[in-house]
């Protein structure tokens, strides 16, 4: 008989089992893994049928896992845990493989910003430059925000389906934890290096404490080189301090601590993430940090990247697109944020609505007046043209759009 497909089904060897179950289960699953890497070669995913081959990985701590696919991401069913978008619709493609390489055993990143500094080496505030290889441009190193857009996009966190409800972060703290054991960084495993904050329940405290503090122990000095390593979290408030700022964070009591000089920087550099405008409308800012311990064993930020989401932590790059991605989700379309991670130059749609076939574009036109952005618009208008998949535009003067799908009801009257 042959298995039933659906979109989060595995089939290893001739057993077929939930991809969740295997994430959960990886070691338990681990004789089926090998039999099916020896004798198939490859996993099959069961989205659709006929199935779609995936990538077999085993890392160097002997963790199996499953992958995409190289190049046919976007053959899986948007709902599927391994659909991609095309090329042209997401950040990576500017990449070298010397900024992120994939291989059976993991994967590999190369961050600008460095995590372990020798202690011979002069100290430096100054943000790293970005390296940008001579073919075909491309970057041969990722930014703190590329970073922190990999991640997000690797635990699907720019994908909203009616299906699977509000989200929280306990469910982002699950997903983006269980997408870190196959990734290294600058050479250091990712599950080590960066620290996601855990949701805070009075029954986990004492665990969360423990492990913030295991995480601390690996900070500082060790031999010839200083540590540094990576907290994410949402911020909750920008507090000043006699010295700079402290970073109040969701779901945790340490506060982080900076230089004013670095957060006017930030404020620049993410503007909308810590503008007045995305506050009115309910939007969060979840932060990438890089820390270091103080003289005094504080948690020092010497750099950071922002991003401004919705309250269930769907990716927006103004106010104006927070209040799109919330009638997009209260109109319970499925859609996706395509991130840009370091192509600020890149055409890409605010949103891609992936509950029609084929896909429509969604844009929203929030500045007026600004001949660069007026000709941007320009150039996205002719790409989609050229697509010729159906387009939604909202321009923020205006009313918003119809959104609801033909013959769909239950979309709230202004959205």
């Amino acid at each position: 008989m042959a298995p039933t497909n659906g979109p989060g089904r595995i089939q290893l060897a001739s057993r077929t089992v939930q991809l969740a179950w295997l994430r959960e289960h990886s070691t338990l699953a681990a004789p089926l893994f090998a039999r099916a890497r020896a004798e198939v070669g490859h996993a099959w995913c069961l989205c659709r049928l006929p199935a779609l081959r995936l990538v077999i990985r085993c890392t160097r701590a002997g963790r199996y896992h499953v992958a995409g696919w190289p190049g046919e991401g976007e053959q899986h069913d948007p709902s599927c845990p391994f659909h991609k978008l095309a090329p042209g619709l997401s950040g990576p493609d500017r990449y070298s493989t010397g900024a992120i390489r994939e291989a059976d055993d993991g994967v590999f990143i190369r961050l600008a910003t460095p995590l372990t500094i020798p202690l011979d080496q002069p100290r430096t505030h100054e943000a790293p430059r970005e390296e940008i290889s001579q073919e075909a441009g491309s970057r041969r190193s990722v930014s703190l925000l590329g970073l922190l857009h990999w991640i997000w996009e690797q635990a699907r966190l720019n994908v909203s389906h009616p299906q699977e409800g509000r989200l929280t972060w306990r469910t982002c703290h699950a997903r983006l934890h269980s997408q870190l054991r196959e990734i290294t960084v600058n050479g250091r495993d990712l599950d080590e290096a960066l620290y996601v904050v855990p949701p805070f329940t009075p029954a986990a405290a004492d665990a969360n404490a423990a492990a913030l503090d295991a995480f601390r122990a690996r900070l500082g000095n060790h031999g010839m080189t200083e540590q540094r390593a990576l907290i994410l979290g949402q911020i909750k408030e920008v507090a000043p301090t006699p010295y700079g700022v402290a970073y109040r964070l969701a779901h945790q009591r340490t506060p982080l601590y900076a230089r004013a000089a670095l957060q006017a920087r930030a404020a620049r550099s993410y503007r909308h993430a810590f503008g007045k405008p995305a506050a009115q409308h309910g939007a969060t800012r979840i932060a990438l940090f890089v820390v270091e311990h103080s003289p005094k064993r504080h948690l020092t930020v010497v750099d950071l990247a922002a991003m401004l989401t919705t309250g269930t932590y769907m990716p927006a790059d103004s106010s104006y697109e927070v209040v799109m991605a919330d009638a997009l989700a209260a109109c319970r379309r499925a859609f996706i944020k395509p991130l840009r991670y370091d192509t600020a130059d890149a055409v890409l749609p605010d949103f891609l609505l992936t509950d029609v076939a084929p896909a429509a574009y969604v844009e929203v036109y929030g500045i007026h007046g600004r001949e660069s952005y007026d000709r941007r618009k320009a150039e996205k208008r002719e790409f989609y043209q050229r697509q010729e998949n159906q387009l939604i535009e909202w321009d923020v003067t205006q009313p918003l759009p119809p959104l609801a799908r033909s013959g769909q009801r239950g979309c709230p009257p202004n959205a």
